[in-house]
């Protein structure tokens, strides 16, 4: 084969420590090339998210075949399959892919146009990289599974409250919150990540390490018309119900087996509130291909709309280059300390 044929990428044999340096290697594998839908994206710019940590303990691994991570990259459109209909070579994207396929910590990606958006044009690469999954994941989680309305002037007096608010989805999150006129309440721990919070718009902040109806009073609430929950479920529950208003809704993106916490969540705390309980998992739309899995394309465009308006800011807080196994480990570790602020992004192979 070729050399031009190749590629540079970074994957996982198997699961290990992420201190071994086996745990993540540098890779020499097959350029792909798109059919159907899909693009061919020479990739600049990567992020990484919890979803890579979960997918690199994850035991799935195939014998002899590398795991490529990566579900936020920022690029430029090489190539389109026969059938597309949204992009053109040249074009410059923005997204966050599937976990059905290879991820892109890779030179060149494949990827299905109707889940990719126009990259900000405002904003570089790395900017933009930061953005894709958190994103879909605070927008899907806002508007379409707690039904919130886009309108500012639907929403006053209405209140969220945004668990882990300093996070990659909760910063986002409490940016979008804010856009669509809600009083946002963000928890946050310690000193810096109250200041991130308090930076992407939060009204007031509580520490999610104690009694949430207490610290609630104290800034005039008795309870919340909605929660999203960006942490620990099964640890939050029993305060959730507690404050969360009669006929509320409440939409967590942890399931109860990624909690620290043991035990299962005890969905009889809000029974007698009638409270709205959903999950927001923002890859069901590619895994599932539903039918409405444009909508991811036409949210990033949106997305990239409010952002070139100053409506919105990237949440990156960290930028590396090259995107390399050396570089990737040492942002695995930070975050497996839980105690990232915002998002870390790797640019340039």
């Amino acid at each position: 084969m070729n050399n031009h044929q190749k590629m540079k990428a970074v994957g996982a044999y198997r699961y290990l420590a992420i201190s071994n340096p086996e745990s993540l290697v540098d890779l020499f594998i097959e350029k792909p090339l798109p059919t159907g839908r899909d693009l061919l994206v020479e990739v600049k710019a990567i992020s990484v998210n919890p979803a890579d940590l979960g997918m690199r303990q994850n035991n799935n691994y195939e014998e002899g075949l590398p795991k490529i991570l990566g579900w936020d990259v920022a690029g430029i459109v090489e190539q389109v399959g026969p059938e597309c209909q949204l992009f053109k070579p040249g074009d410059e994207i923005y997204y966050a892919g599937s976990v059905a396929r290879p991820g892109g910590n890779s030179e060149f990606h494949l990827v299905d146009e109707r889940i990719a958006g126009n990259k900000p044009k405002s904003l570089d690469f790395a900017q933009a990289a930061a953005l894709p999954l958190t994103s879909i994941t605070a927008w899907e989680g806002l508007f379409d599974r707690l039904g919130i309305n886009h309108s500012a002037e639907e929403n006053t007096n209405k209140s969220i409250l945004i668990i882990g608010a300093a996070g990659g989805v909760g910063s986002i999150a409490t940016q979008l919150a804010k856009l669509a006129g809600l009083t946002v309440i963000g928890t946050a721990s310690r000193p810096e990540s109250i200041q991130w919070t308090k930076n992407q718009g939060a009204d007031f902040t509580i520490n999610h390490n104690s009694h949430f109806a207490t610290q609630l009073k104290d800034i005039g609430y008795e309870t919340v018309d909605y929660i999203f929950c960006l942490n620990d479920t099964v640890q939050h529950l029993a305060n959730m119900a507690e404050v969360i208003t009669p006929q509320g809704k409440i939409c967590s993106i942890v399931p109860a087996d990624k909690t620290s916490w043991t035990g299962s969540l005890d969905m009889d705390l809000l029974f007698s509130k009638s409270v709205t309980f959903v999950w927001e998992l923002m890859f069901t739309r590619s895994m599932f291909q539903t039918k409405d899995m444009i909508k991811q394309h036409e949210l990033l465009n949106e997305l990239a709309e409010l952002i070139d308006n100053g409506k919105l800011k990237t949440t990156l807080t960290e930028r590396l280059e090259p995107i390399n196994a050396k570089n990737l480990r040492a942002v695995h570790e930070k975050m497996e300390t839980g105690r990232s602020i915002g998002k870390i992004v790797l640019e340039n192979f």
